[in-house]
């Protein structure tokens, strides 16, 4: 990839898509986002906002919308910035338009697919096995990006020249990007901390104070790096932004769409009323599905994932989960 080029592709018009595209903005004379309301690309295109993901937020003027895929024709990169589920559709539909195989695809979701385990890199791979694949993860609300408040991320594939022209694109003032080669852990680390958030919302929503709720926290990232590890991540990506660092944000923030639904379900709401409560996709809710699917087929043990999928897919009251949660039988840390 040489420097900034024309244009940036991302497939999602929601909060993360938009806030991403305000980075790119900065490096490409053009970026698309391609989302499926026509009239959600007419704002953006005709008065630069996207007033239900990022209210009172301006984009830039070299930033457009369109609901058509064939843009990606000529994007220089393309981001997938679309829910994890839809994951494999895109990336099939994509397949089909035949976009040069030099461009390279960087997702940008954060889970894995229920039944195969696979993760959201791996079926962009199988669909367009002959581009460049990278991921985009970490501690990185899309509220906080596109208020240019100070974050970092982390950028990986296992093309090191890849990682580091992407880095150069992933940069502002405001936004820092680091690199690594552990696609995996970044991946897992990114879909893991989703069901820990659940967990810490419900912590937060029965009213258990900041101690349960950093003791859950950090017993999750014990349980985020058996399972990870066993799952092909390495240790040290866990302790790094795209594990700890988003762990900590996702299970503490108040943007945290998963930590939302959890504090929901420990007031005693439904499933169905907190999602829809809260009117966006939240990635723990299916991911805790997948999530404790793919953890069965390893020998880790996973009381906090459990816990979770037993209050979203059995019916278990908060309560009692966070109760057998606490009066386990007692071990060494």
């Amino acid at each position: 990839m040489s420097s900034p080029s024309n244009k940036a592709v991302i497939l999602g018009s929601g909060s993360w898509g938009t806030a991403l595209s305000m980075v790119l903005a900065e490096h490409f004379t053009e970026v698309c986002i391609i989302g499926r309301c026509p009239d959600q690309a007419a704002e953006i295109s005709s008065q630069h906002t996207n007033s239900r993901y990022l209210p009172k937020i301006s984009l830039a003027e070299n930033i457009h919308s369109t609901n058509d895929l064939s843009e990606t024709k000529t994007a220089d990169i393309i981001l997938f910035v679309v829910p994890t589920s839809a994951t494999r559709e895109i990336s099939h539909q994509l397949s089909v338009i035949d976009i040069p195989a030099s461009t390279p695809l960087i997702s940008c979701a954060k889970g894995i697919e229920r039944g195969t385990g696979s993760r959201m890199s791996d079926i962009i791979h199988e669909n367009l096995p002959n581009n460049p694949i990278a991921v985009l993860s970490g501690p990185n609300h899309a509220e906080e990006v596109a208020r240019h408040l100070a974050t970092c991320t982390v950028v990986g594939s296992i093309d090191k020249q890849l990682c580091s022209d992407l880095q150069k694109f992933f940069s502002t003032q405001n936004f820092r990007t680091y690199t690594t080669q552990d696609v995996a852990g970044m991946e897992l680390g990114g879909a893991l901390k989703n069901v820990f958030a659940i967990a810490a919302g419900i912590a937060a929503g029965i009213g258990l104070g900041d101690n349960a709720i950093a003791a859950l926290v950090t017993r999750g990232l014990a349980e985020m790096t058996r399972l990870g590890i066993a799952l092909g991540g390495q240790p040290d990506t866990f302790m790094g932004l795209s594990g700890i660092g988003d762990l900590m944000t996702t299970c503490y923030s108040v943007h945290s769409r998963n930590n939302r639904v959890g504090m929901a379900l420990g007031k005693g709401l439904s499933l169905k009323q907190a999602c829809d409560e809260l009117g966006m996709v939240a990635e723990g809710v299916p991911n805790t599905l997948s999530i404790y699917e793919a953890a069965r087929e390893t020998d880790v043990e996973t009381p906090i994932i459990d816990a979770v999928y037993n209050v979203l897919y059995h019916g278990k009251s908060a309560r009692q989960a966070v109760q057998e949660l606490l009066t386990r039988d007692p071990k060494a840390e």
